[in-house]
């Protein structure tokens, strides 16, 4: 067996890549039996399994990839005595039938029998039974409606529902950013040591024909630092190009990464035939234009090497790594390795200082403030920070884009006849809102503003908008490219419109003449600034 025999079970051409009832115990089996991960899900699932009763059900509901055939599989044959199983509920008993028809079939046996039943769904088709399943069945299909609208119904005892989308493999934690799924499987996978069978072939090339680009990227995988910021790359594609992670995607992602031609720093960023890669391509060290960067590349391109950098050559030879040919396969390497203590010098330092994640990090603080918001003064203060000094000053910049004199107080309505208007308003954050939300998803957090004591509706921020904001306070302006950015200023600006028209002050602007109209109580006009 090679090494790249027993990482072709991750790849998602593999017959490997869905778990299906094998009677055939193979030796690639045994790899893949090595690599299992028991996940939050299949604990919640077993508690449920374990306990379950006769005319009762448990839906395992997900999306394609992320592993319920795994579990289910796992759990069959231990159970198949005292629970039914129907693994998949896309597919149908015989050729004739519909996957629908085939759930009919299944429902109306355990409703005849009792046996408890387990079944695998896709929530496409949790919701398409809902609607078309048997009327037989109205029962399950309230239950199914019930469970997608996120209420609990007067059933919930009988029909149980575990969703893989209740437990997130991104989460975010006061110690920083975690991805615990990946994190074990990469962990599990470069384990040093002769019981993990991968490390066990990969020692033995070694020593028998020294390394290969596969030995190489194998070995790079293996340190601490490497996996960590490819942690930091899947986060990034979940964050920024809302890429969900799958089983198997996941382990397509690392197959590709380790067994492509090239060293796994240029795989990385290859765009290749996966969604991460397809996303992750974006983040390309060797596509950041700094002025060190830039420097790295024109020395390289005149063969001027500082001294720090042919030792870090020379330092990851023992790894396989040999005259690389270009610039931007060195500069990704560096990205890789910038905190890995044994390569640790200035030189690094210097370059590592224009890959840094500030963003994520900013974004995973503002998020974690508001799900663990109190309302105790310290948090009101750390909030305030994100509010006043991004949120309300870019709202105000976008409003008063056309109008960038008036005051930070005063908001731009309108223009008439090369005269403009505006009122002014006090916006603040709306702590009692937020002492309220319930936050579980990552991908976005709702803000919450009121304008002189109205509360305006939630504006959903994500890291997107998050630097959206951060560029308009820096004076960008927003153009055709931020569109669905847009479009959530212009909502808010338009609820500003709304409570502005209630003000009794108007000003009026032209050139640099200000005017100043005061209703008072209806009854007459008082004109200022003439």
């Amino acid at each position: 067996m090679k090494l790249i025999e027993a990482l072709s079970i991750l790849s998602k051409s593999s017959p490997f890549a869905v778990s299906t009832e094998r009677t055939d115990k193979t030796i690639l089996q045994s790899y893949k039996d090595y690599l299992y991960i028991e996940t939050e899900v299949e604990v919640a699932f077993k508690q449920k399994l374990l306990a379950l009763k006769n005319n009762e059900i448990i839906f395992l509901c997900g999306s394609s990839g992320d592993g319920k055939s795994e579990i289910l599989t796992r759990y069959k044959e231990a159970h198949k005595l005292r629970v039914d199983f129907h693994l998949d509920a896309t597919h149908s008993f015989t050729p004739n039938q519909t996957a629908i028809e085939a759930l009919d079939e299944c429902f109306s046996q355990f409703k005849e029998i009792g046996k408890p039943l387990v079944v695998g769904i896709n929530v496409g088709m949790l919701g398409n039974y809902a609607e078309e399943g048997a009327e037989l069945h109205n029962d399950i299909k309230a239950s199914m409606k019930a469970f997608m609208s996120n209420k609990v119904d007067d059933i919930a005892h009988k029909y149980k529902f575990i969703d893989f989308e209740q437990y997130p493999k991104f989460k975010f934690t006061e110690s920083g950013q975690e991805v615990k799924f990946a994190e074990d499987f990469l962990s599990r996978l470069t384990l040093q040591t002769l019981d993990n069978p991968f490390y066990a072939l990969y020692d033995n090339e070694i020593k028998k024909l020294g390394h290969c680009t596969l030995t190489t990227n194998y070995a790079l995988l293996s340190l601490d630092s490497v996996k960590n910021n490819i942690i930091i790359l899947l986060l990034k594609a979940r964050l920024i190009k809302d890429q969900f992670l799958t089983a198997r995607t996941l382990l397509d992602f690392v197959f590709q990464i380790l067994a492509m031609d090239n060293y796994l720093f240029d795989n990385l960023f290859s765009g290749a035939d996966n969604e991460f890669l397809e996303n992750i391509q974006c983040f390309d060290p060797s596509n950041i234009h700094t002025r060190k960067t830039d420097e790295f590349f024109l020395q390289f391109g005149l063969g001027i090497e500082d001294e720090e950098f042919t030792q870090l050559k020379e330092q990851v030879k023992p790894f396989g790594v040999f005259n690389l040919s270009n610039a931007a396969s060195y500069l990704r390497m560096i990205y890789l390795l910038k905190d890995e203590e044994q390569f640790e010098n200035d030189y690094i330092n210097k370059l590592k200082v224009d890959f840094d994640n500030s963003l994520v990090d900013k974004y995973a603080n503002i998020w974690l403030l508001h799900r663990d918001f109190d309302g105790s003064g310290k948090q009101k203060n750390e909030l305030n920070k994100f509010y006043k000094n991004i949120l309300i000053a870019a709202i105000h910049r976008y409003c008063n884009r056309n109008s960038p004199t008036l005051d930070k107080d005063q908001f731009f309505i309108s223009e008439y006849n090369g005269f403009k208007t505006a009122v002014g308003l006090e916006m603040k954050s709306n702590f009692a809102s937020i002492l309220t939300q319930g936050l579980t998803k990552i991908g976005s957090f709702n803000a919450y503003i009121k304008v002189d004591d109205h509360s305006l509706l939630p504006m959903s921020i994500s890291i997107n908008l998050l630097e959206l904001l951060e560029k308009i306070n820096q004076g960008y302006r927003p153009n055709k490219h931020d569109k669905n950015a847009v479009l959530l200023l212009d909502e808010v600006i338009e609820q500003i419109v709304t409570v502005a028209n209630e003000k009794n002050t108007l000003f009026i602007l032209k050139s640099d003449k200000r005017y100043k109209v005061i209703n008072e109580d209806d009854e007459y006009f008082e004109v200022s600034g003439i």
